[in-house]
């Protein structure tokens, strides 16, 4: 694959100029996107070929146009590649949300596959050139892909096909009618366990009756697998997880049912309007942020010589990756916090329901030097935008000689008491012993 960029250079307008005419619009917001004139786009070309071995290579070519709403007969707004969208049962500007500033545009060339048929509407023909115009919302709001129906002037010699495009020239304006549009609004979905998300998925066509079929399928490990199917030809449907009736309404979405750690993959809806077919591609990933905790108090108090065994537990998170850390600070805070290097690990644990623990742990021998010292375990994971600290304070004491002295002033008293007692036993016993000799 082969990318190659072009472009224009006239009136001392080029394409970064067009970019920022429209972001001054932006700014200015002098027009809503509802009823926005024109969005600067990417028109990706493609020039493909058989090479000596029979394979196809395409070599792709970014080139600068712009996507511009009007009626038939409108003049371009700007010398470029434009395309010209008129007025249709479907405006995809009616499903685009947040300020036009946040869009990308790309128009690409859309093959049918050999399919010959002529679109059922007003004035379209059998030899009716395709394109597709995506809408991508940079912070991920959603993705919107519009079918664009142009009819050239005149047929072209042989099927319009990837093998055989027809030229579009620099300056070129192309009229087009928007026909379809397949759009998501949950372009990339993270869900915690046990949960039953909806996998946006809604559609539109610029006629009635049309010959629909939606499908929704899985790709998890290379493999996919069919999760629902529907055919307004036979009104027959498969699986579960959409509804029927409302696909009647353009919408296709699709319930999971509770989430486990199999749900993950990539949820693939496709519409099928011959010969259209649009489809949005949907990861799902799990996620589960830790329950941090310490097998201490906020405060720990420990006598000089004595020793614990302190441990931090991680529990319930998803994926497996997880980074923990044991580090030490002055109670007011240090720029350089000192990092502890004698933990150790546990393995990771697997519960029942997918999710993951591990402990960090070592053992606490503190010196005098130590008190007054602050201990913190920071567990930083995916799915935790800071990290999680939990910390307790150290206090080191001296051993009580309060308690000494007592304990040795106890001992001599218990020791004269047996002497005392003992001693009259003695000296009567000697006395005694006298009195027989």
């Amino acid at each position: 694959m082969i990318v190659l960029r072009t472009g224009i250079h006239s009136m001392g307008l080029t394409f970064g100029g067009l970019i920022l005419s429209f972001l001054c619009i932006g700014v200015n917001g002098s027009q809503s996107v509802h009823n926005i004139q024109w969005l600067p786009c990417q028109f990706v070309d493609e020039n493909v070929q058989v090479n000596k071995e029979g394979h196809t290579e395409t070599q792709y070519i970014h080139r600068e146009a712009v996507l511009q709403f009007g009626n038939a007969g409108d003049s371009p707004l700007y010398p470029t590649i434009t395309f010209l969208v008129t007025a249709s049962k479907v405006d995809m500007r009616r499903f685009v949300e947040g300020g036009e500033d946040k869009l990308q545009c790309e128009i690409r060339r859309y093959s049918t596959g050999g399919i010959v048929m002529r679109w059922p509407a007003v004035g379209a023909q059998e030899y009716d050139v395709w394109f597709t115009c995506t809408l991508r919302h940079n912070e991920g709001s959603f993705v919107i892909t519009t079918f664009l129906r142009h009819t050239p002037a005149a047929p072209a010699k042989g099927q319009v096909d990837y093998l055989q495009w027809i030229t579009v020239n620099d300056r070129e304006l192309l009229t087009a009618s928007a026909t379809m549009v397949v759009f998501t609004r949950t372009p990339s979905v993270e869900v915690g366990f046990l949960k039953e998300p909806i996998l946006h998925c809604q559609f539109a066509v610029d006629h009635k009756l049309a010959n629909v079929t939606v499908e929704w399928r899985l790709q998890r490990h290379g493999e996919r697998s069919k999760l629902f199917s529907y055919s307004s030809r036979t009104g027959k449907s498969e699986g579960s997880g959409v509804s029927v009736k409302a696909i009647g309404t353009g919408n296709a979405s699709f319930k999971l049912p509770l989430t486990r750690k199999i749900s993950e993959g990539t949820y693939i809806c496709s519409v099928l309007v011959p010969p259209l077919y649009g489809s949005h591609d949907i990861p799902l990933s799990l996620s589960e942020q830790p329950r941090v905790s310490l097998n201490v108090g906020s405060s720990l108090s420990l006598t000089l010589g004595k020793e614990q065994k302190v441990t931090c537990d991680a529990e319930g998170y998803y994926p497996l990756d997880v980074n923990m850390e044991w580090y030490r600070e002055p109670a007011g805070g240090s720029p350089t916090p000192v990092f502890l290097k004698n933990v150790l690990y546990s393995s990771h644990r697997l519960h029942q329901d997918g999710t993951y623990s591990l402990s960090a742990f070592f053992l606490l021998q503190p010196g005098l030097e130590d008190s007054g010292y602050k201990y913190t375990c920071r567990v930083s994971h995916k799915s935790l935008l800071t990290p999680i600290r939990k910390s307790f304070m150290l206090t080191v004491t001296e051993p009580d000689s309060t308690l000494w002295y007592v304990t040795v002033i106890g001992f001599i008293l218990v020791m004269l008491g047996i002497l005392f007692w003992l001693l009259p036993q003695y000296f009567a016993e000697r006395k005694a012993a006298n009195k027989r000799f």
